[in-house]
């Protein structure tokens, strides 16, 4: 257990900290094509302004924090229980809003420094309340397929909805990143040919595509998210998509569990965990961050 969770704690601060990178970097991106059309006509990004985005120096060192934090969280996933893992995979929330408050300067309010302490109380009560992870063993290959499906229904469904929606997807394409990253996590604990490990089982075991799908995906729309709105708000739905679904797939499913006799204590840090990571995307979003640019449509010029 202890080791599961120092593997979360160090996998939520790669994913916090390079959630700032990436903004960083997403941001000045879109500063210089301020001019340019790196929009749609519908204000959202263009797929070569995400491009140049990633291209930058913060950006891309915030990637190697994420493939970092990847490998760390699919670790905590296979040893902590999936309400656990990603709950606390999920504290990433703090170490961006922290950091976005001396690299992005970004004003936090005295309702998100409560949020984010109802977030961190939330933590330290799952984490004293939870039990045993299941093993995910014995799922049927057929619900493997359905996660893959769903996976790759989600981040399709994403692209095309920051594409039609511009700025105001902000959100939605946090939420939709979170779940991918959800779906990962899911994936992660049922994939075949882990222990022991057998190459032929993990490579015709379409979790492992799920997996690919979802992780990728995933980035994707955080990018997004993070080009288009609020830095903190976009993460903050991006902890409730990864962390309500899978947690609750986790305990109806695979065997995920609480100590006996603490299971109200375990929903109630749950509760308070996704409580507290909603009021920080709510008030995250609100005017108070006035330094913040989000990527704006570029003007039309009419034609004759």
């Amino acid at each position: 257990m202890l080791i599961g969770l120092l593997t979360a704690v160090a996998a939520s601060v790669c994913y916090g900290t390079g959630s700032v990178l990436q903004a960083l970097g997403s941001r000045r991106s879109a500063r210089s094509d301020a001019a340019t059309t790196a929009g749609t006509q519908y204000g959202g990004p263009s797929l070569s302004s995400t491009a140049k985005a990633a291209m930058t120096w913060e950006f891309v060192v915030g990637t190697v924090l994420d493939f970092v934090g990847f490998a760390l969280g699919a670790l905590a996933a296979r040893l902590l229980p999936l309400f656990l893992s990603q709950a606390v995979i999920s504290a990433n929330l703090i170490i961006t809003a922290v950091l976005s408050v001396r690299l992005l300067r970004i004003r936090l309010t005295r309702a998100e420094w409560t949020s984010i302490g109802v977030v961190c109380g939330a933590l330290v009560l799952l984490a004293t309340a939870a039990g045993e992870e299941g093993s995910g063993h014995g799922v049927p290959i057929a619900t493997h397929w359905w996660l893959l499906a769903i996976s790759l229904a989600l981040m399709a469904g994403g692209t095309l909805a920051v594409r039609l929606l511009g700025a105001r997807a902000a959100i939605l394409a946090g939420l939709l990143s979170g779940l991918g990253f959800g779906a990962l996590g899911v994936g992660v604990r049922v994939l075949n040919g882990v222990d022991p490990f057998d190459p032929a089982a993990m490579l015709t075991d379409p979790a492992l595509y799920a997996i690919v799908t979802a992780g990728v995906g995933g980035m994707y729309l955080h990018t997004v998210a993070l080009q288009i709105g609020s830095v903190n708000g976009a993460t903050a739905a991006l902890v409730v998509g990864e962390t309500v679904l899978p947690g609750a797939i986790g305990v109806l499913w695979l065997g995920d569990a609480s100590r006996a006799g603490l299971a109200w204590m375990a929903m109630l840090g749950f509760v308070l965990a996704v409580a507290g990571a909603v009021a920080v995307a709510w008030f995250g979003g609100s005017a108070a961050h006035v330094e913040e640019q989000p990527l704006q449509a570029p003007e039309l010029t009419p034609t004759g």
